[in-house]
């Protein structure tokens, strides 16, 4: 057995949330170039332009990359191996994302209560997804999510006779009643399988996926690649001002499902689509 102090894991989720706000990860900058190259629309580079000075101007004078600071996603793989000592684990990861959030000088946007609508004023609770894996190490994911895109994404129950063309369809629907509203270019994340919830967990899984990766799945991976071409012909493009490059990416996972049922999610995310992995 390992032993890991929570405070470790609290300190960790401190500085992820400041880095995840601050900076584009890698592989979103990687696509965001790569699109600067595609785009066939003189508007439309000019806005990704933009899009990348403004990422320039948040890494360099060390603030946030949008102004909606996301409510922080936090996705744990715990080693079985792993012993915790410490505050319980929930109060440690909400004591980093309060911390983070206080001293990156990052908006608060959670409301305690869906209806009453009082502001917690240290952006927590976190929403918090654990699971246990093999080894003694603890890898922790922050993603926070901004709500332009994340109120623009869809569940939907299909049957299992609508098939593949089903997904394909409902993925594109999505995206076209989105429009503007999830300020493309997008990264788009979809679950297929498993039950009503778990679709949901899949897609907001697969946004956290390095952008350009795709499924090992060889029907998967082929879908990732006509869906991402398919939105991209939609038109919407940078800002839903018209363009080649409504979507950067197309992340999609699945898992085993009832007989009865083809559960489809798709969880929309913006271009800075905010994620760091760390372990401790």
């Amino acid at each position: 057995m390992r032993t890991v102090q929570t405070a470790q894991i609290a300190d960790a989720i401190r500085k992820m949330c400041i880095e995840a706000n601050y900076r584009l990860s890698p592989d979103m900058c990687s696509v965001l170039k790569q699109a600067q190259k595609k785009e066939a629309s003189l508007l439309g580079r000019q806005i990704l332009e933009q899009l990348s000075e403004n990422l320039d101007i948040a890494s360099k004078d060390q603030i946030p990359i949008c102004q909606d600071t996301g409510m922080a996603v936090v996705f744990l793989e715990i080693g079985q191996e792993v012993f915790l000592e410490g505050a319980p684990l929930e109060d440690a990861v909400n004591d980093g994302v309060r911390r983070g959030y206080e001293d990156g000088f990052l908006r608060k946007s959670v409301v305690g209560d869906p209806i009453i609508r009082e502001n917690t004023k240290d952006n927590t609770p976190a929403v918090i997804h654990c699971r246990i894996v093999p080894g003694d190490r603890v890898k922790i994911t922050v993603a926070p999510k901004g709500f332009g895109s994340e109120n623009m994404s869809r569940i939907f129950m299909l049957k299992p006779a609508d098939g593949i063309e089903g997904v394909r369809n409902v993925v594109i629907k999505t995206v076209r009643d989105a429009g503007p509203n999830a300020c493309p270019p997008m990264v788009v994340g979809v679950g297929i399988g498993g039950t009503f919830e778990k679709c949901a967990l899949l897609a907001k899984q697969a946004l956290t996926r390095q952008a350009g990766e795709h499924s090992p799945i060889p029907y998967v991976k082929e879908l990732e690649e006509e869906l991402l071409s398919s939105i991209n012909r939609t038109g919407i493009g940078p800002a839903g001002l018209g363009g080649t490059t409504t979507a950067l990416a197309v992340n999609i996972n699945t898992y085993p499902t009832h007989i009865a049922g083809l559960p489809v999610a798709v969880n929309l995310c913006c271009h800075v689509n905010r994620h760091v992995t760390r372990e401790v």
